[in-house]
């Protein structure tokens, strides 16, 4: 005998109530991450009443709290790849640098919890802290790809090195910026990393022709 078929319940169909269900679970995680300079103790209990929605429902969707962070995170940095990805190749190659970093900054200051999330000195949680190293390196993978094509510098060890050094810098004056340590407007920021990072391509440039 076949499963039961789950009917609809006022009209909306259950994989859309499951659906909407783990969006707000979602939003909640990252109300409770990096919702206040002073992180809030993340428990599932927490993220329930945060989104509403009781204990049962959290599993329907995520095993354990550890896997909520983690699609919190990942969903967070897709967005902004998406995002900046677009951006850049919207714009003329001598204008990338802007482009990608005015959509990052932007994205952070449309959202301040996605600028916590990221860089909030005082978020520890064991998961975040791994997903922040990994990402760092696949940011200086695509950076230094990108460097590469867009500016026709060599796929080597210097380009490879100055990607790193890029994210990294650019890491901590936005995680400085949104701890209130840098004291620059939002375009002041774009201006001044951007002219950090025109330099560094200059400097590949000059590497690459001795």
């Amino acid at each position: 005998m076949g499963m039961a078929k789950i009917r609809p319940y006022g009209g909306v169909q259950a994989s859309d109530r499951v659906a909407e269900r783990r969006r707000r679970l979602l939003d909640a995680g990252l109300e409770l991450l990096g919702g206040a300079d002073e992180p809030s103790v993340l428990t599932v209990r927490a993220i329930c009443g945060e989104a509403g929605i009781t204990a049962r429902y959290f599993y329907e969707s995520f095993t354990d709290k550890d896997e909520l962070v983690a699609a919190v995170f990942d969903g967070v940095i897709a967005d902004i790849a998406a995002t900046t990805q677009a951006a850049v190749a919207a714009a003329p190659s001598e204008e990338q640098n802007r482009a990608g970093i005015a959509n990052l900054v932007r994205v952070i200051a449309d959202d301040a919890r996605v600028g916590r999330l990221l860089f909030n000195p005082r978020l520890t949680n064991a998961v975040l802290a791994r997903k922040r190293a990994e990402v760092g390196g696949v940011f200086a993978l695509l950076s230094g790809k990108h460097a590469a094509s867009a500016y026709e510098l060599p796929d080597n060890g210097w380009t490879t090195s100055a990607a790193h050094f890029v994210v990294g810098g650019v890491s901590q004056t936005i995680g400085a910026w949104v701890s209130g340590y840098v004291r620059l407007n939002q375009g002041q920021l774009v201006d001044q990393l951007t002219r950090i990072l025109d330099g560094l391509t200059l400097a590949a440039r000059e590497v690459d022709r001795t």
